[in-house]
């Protein structure tokens, strides 16, 4: 067995089950601002729906797989980085987009689609894109992984929550947003304490071997976000649009990576350190791209004011004249 396998992770179940309802809440809170009229509304722009589907649950999983063909990682490396890979966006990403001046409505539409979409594809593209690398596809049928647990936990923790979120959007608007405006900062910030605190159970653990990791997070990561910007350059979606898909395929829900490894893996020790330190790293990165984004946006509208000025006051002198 790999080195990094034989890690024992400190988390115990009574935090195992409160990462399950912190996600659950996440996702509610997410719910509360989603609409049918979103749903509506890409049905009414599909070739943005089918790139958001081709780049978040297609392209990324199948780069994921060329990653782990040429590195060659350990093998619950290369699975935990196919798991994420194969995850939605995290739900934080609605958040990034806004901070970018990108597209906060499509962030929050493409969510909820990829959301449902991820109840199938998520358990379709880690059992289907693990089994294609001989390592890995072993580690798979060690634990005999059932696709239809891991179908029904993604519902519960996803699905669930969404479709309960929404009910409420539906029928209590009013409700829906109150509650939204401090849930959804409140469960962003315990999760964050929830991920502290297992860093902090595990220090030694993680300075000792988080180098197995480090690189491949970082590059995985960045590839994501240029996969995502260059497959909406190629539809020649708009600037803001294009943002918004990077930023959407660069940013994977790892919270429902862990989630899956503690319960189907018994937190495989390469799986949970990749996942984790993925939780920490897409966080800080997308903070860092979507405040460079904003201020870029800001930086060219205050350019754009100044010119219009300049020309206006022009004009006017020029009248007089």
């Amino acid at each position: 067995m790999n080195e990094l396998d034989q890690i024992k992770i400190n988390f115990n179940p009574d935090e195992l089950f409160t990462l399950n309802v912190v996600l659950a809440i996440i996702m509610f809170g997410v719910a509360l601002d989603i609409s049918t009229g979103d749903f509506k509304r890409l049905l009414t722009q599909p070739k943005i729906v089918l790139v958001g589907i081709l780049s978040q649950f297609i392209l990324m999983p199948a780069l994921t797989f060329l990653i782990v063909i040429i590195v060659k990682p350990p093998p619950s490396v290369a699975l935990g980085l196919i798991l994420v890979g194969a995850c939605p966006g995290g739900n934080v990403s609605n958040y990034m987009s806004k901070l970018a001046k990108a597209n906060p409505a499509l962030s929050v539409s493409l969510t909820a689609f990829a959301t449902l979409l991820s109840v199938f594809m998520t358990p379709f593209n880690f059992e289907f894109w693990g089994s294609m690398y001989a390592p890995t596809n072993r580690l798979l049928k060690e634990v005999h992984l059932d696709p239809f647990a891991l179908f029904k936990l993604v519902s519960m923790i996803l699905g669930v929550p969404l479709i309960a979120g929404m009910l409420v959007r539906y029928y209590t608007p009013f409700w829906a947003t109150k509650i939204s405006k401090i849930l959804k900062p409140l469960s962003f910030l315990f999760f964050i304490l929830l991920l502290g605190i297992a860093f902090h159970n595990n220090w030694d653990i993680f300075t000792k071997h988080v180098h197995h990791v480090l690189f491949l997070v970082i590059a995985h990561n960045i590839l994501a976000y240029i996969l995502g910007f260059q497959t909406a350059n190629l539809f020649k979606l708009k600037l803001h649009d294009k943002k918004t898909l990077a930023i959407e395929t660069g940013i994977q829900n790892s919270g429902l990576g862990l989630l899956l490894i503690f319960g189907f893996f018994e937190g495989l020790g390469g799986m949970t350190l990749l996942a984790a330190f993925w939780g920490v790293w897409d966080i800080f990165s997308g903070l860092v791209l979507a405040w460079y984004w904003g201020r870029k946006s800001l930086v060219r509208n205050e350019e754009h004011t100044l010119k219009e000025g300049f020309y206006s006051i022009f004009n006017k002198n020029k009248n007089k004249i």
